[in-house]
């Protein structure tokens, strides 16, 4: 049994921190829309992020496995972020199915997918293939109980179920010891491509957090 976590934080440091460590220490660079080198998709653990921020709209509507955190815009070096002012989607609803939070929508969209070069509804239409494009392996679809893994071990699930994808392309995120999400790293017509730089979890074993 894990001992009680702080669940109180301020919606800002949330979307700031959640996926920090994927960027790890690389600087961030000033943006012009559409130049980049490739896209991570990032999918978040839900129970895990679940059980330190009770209070979140994705905690509130559904029991989810993972969920869609972003599709970022990267550099081989480096990552740009606020690139224009654009405005956001005309529906941000409609993306509620796999991105369950309207604040995380908005923010993703004015930090990272404003950088991509599309318009809102082109970004959200362009991520939204990007993440059907990935099976999620039948041991993370629905845990019902904890169980331990290797990081290595858990990207072979994934690659049994997208043979598309080679090793370089996939990242995880841990945090605790603990699974906190996925890095798929994509070109901009969403091929398999390396993740370079972008930092994968070190833990010898992770614990994956049950859905509830």
């Amino acid at each position: 049994m894990r001992t009680s976590r702080t669940v109180l934080f301020l919606i800002v440091i949330i979307f700031c921190c959640r996926f920090s460590l994927a960027h790890g220490h690389r600087p961030r660079q000033s943006g012009q829309p559409g130049v980049f080198d490739f896209y991570v998709l990032t999918l978040s653990w839900s129970p895990e992020f679940c059980h330190e921020h009770i209070y979140s709209p994705e905690c509130q509507t559904g029991h989810h496995g993972f969920i869609v955190h972003g599709l970022w815009p990267q550099f081989t070096e480096g990552y740009p972020e606020n690139c224009s002012s654009a405005p956001g989607p005309t529906n941000p609803s409609a993306m509620l199915d796999i991105m369950p939070d309207e604040k995380l929508i908005q923010h993703e969209w004015t930090t990272h997918g404003t950088c991509s070069g599309l318009s809102a509804d082109e970004y959200f239409m362009l991520l939204r293939r990007a993440y059907a494009s990935i099976k999620i392996p039948a041991a993370l679809a629905a845990p019902s109980e904890e169980f331990s893994i290797t990081p290595d071990d858990l990207k072979e699930k994934f690659l049994e179920v997208n043979p598309r994808l080679n090793r370089k392309a996939i990242a995880m995120s841990c945090g605790n010891n603990y699974l906190t999400g996925a890095y798929i790293c994509l070109t901009k017509d969403l091929q398999s491509t390396s993740c370079g730089t972008i930092r994968d979890c070190r833990a010898n074993i992770i614990k994956v957090t049950p859905v509830r």
